[in-house]
């Protein structure tokens, strides 16, 4: 990522430096996950959705540690692999809104207040910033070479309430909590880098 663009890392302290962590990236643009696995401080696993498995991509996406997920059905493979990696204290990577649109998290799909109240982990918000709006003279699926990316993280929060409980209703409503926590960090980090 150093070597294509111009990351500019802001907060990168506050992602706990052990046990558990989901981090709840906005979707914009193709290099957003990879731009968060390159510079976040820990190795990050993704959800990725099983689409970007293909050809050469396959092995190398599942031997760096990814996650392939079908987003069709209750994928309880991926499901399982994600509460396994924070069991095991890792680091799970999640674009909340389920797919690439706008950024700005404004719909929200359940998975990430599913992992977050069963796994107990605190969610740290990422907004990155400057992925797209313009692409690059050589690929339009790419933002301009060596142009500045900004990837702010936020500060770590619970989303459950501290009931413990996993019904509809309480998922509903860390789903509601998550959705406002980062949208202010959205709002925040626009304000922190100007754009």
């Amino acid at each position: 990522m150093y070597g294509l663009w111009k990351p500019r890392v802001l907060g990168a302290w506050k992602v706990p430096a052990a046990g558990p962590v989901i981090l709840a990236v906005n979707h914009s643009h193709n290099i957003d996950g990879p731009m968060v696995m390159g510079v976040a401080p820990r190795p990050t696993h993704f959800l990725i959705k099983k689409e970007a498995f293909v050809g050469p991509l396959d092995p190398f996406l599942l031997g760096i540690g990814q996650v392939k997920v079908d987003r069709q059905s209750a994928d309880r493979t991926a499901i399982t692999q994600a509460l396994d990696i924070l069991a095991a204290g890792g680091v799970l990577g999640i674009f909340p809104e389920g797919t690439r649109g706008e950024g700005d998290f404004a719909s929200l799909r359940a998975g990430l207040a599913y992992f977050a109240v069963r796994s107990g982990a605190p969610i740290v918000p990422v907004a990155v910033l400057g992925s797209s709006g313009r692409s690059s003279r050589l690929t339009k699926a790419l933002p301009p070479l060596r142009s500045r990316v900004d990837v702010v993280f936020g500060d770590p929060f619970e989303a459950g309430d501290g009931s413990g409980r996993r019904t509809r209703k309480a998922l509903d409503e860390a789903t509601e909590r998550i959705q406002k926590q980062l949208a202010a960090h959205l709002d925040h980090a626009r304000r922190l880098t100007g754009r």
